[in-house]
């Protein structure tokens, strides 16, 4: 996508999208990145235990066992950090 010839302050875009406007036509999708969300895989060993309440707990939420993991891992990190993120 070739950038706009129309461009705004930040300060008139930071209102705009503030306000629910859209402010699309303002942005180069093509170059748009997602800063610490880049996937890495890891491996992780668990007892036979553990993925057994993993998965009851997918199929209770009606998602998969790694979503469960990923979510739990997320609020776990969070509440360590004292809610800063």
């Amino acid at each position: 996508m070739k950038k706009k010839a129309t461009t705004i302050t930040a300060e008139e875009l930071d209102r705009r999208f503030d306000s629910g406007g859209d402010i699309s036509e303002f942005l180069d999708w093509d170059k748009a990145e997602r800063p610490g969300l880049v996937q890495r895989r890891v491996n992780l060993d668990l007892p036979t235990w553990m993925i057994n309440t993993l998965d009851l707990e997918a199929k209770r939420v009606g998602v998969t066992r790694q979503s469960v993991m990923k979510l739990w891992l997320a609020e776990r990190i969070k509440a360590e950090q004292g809610g800063s993120r």
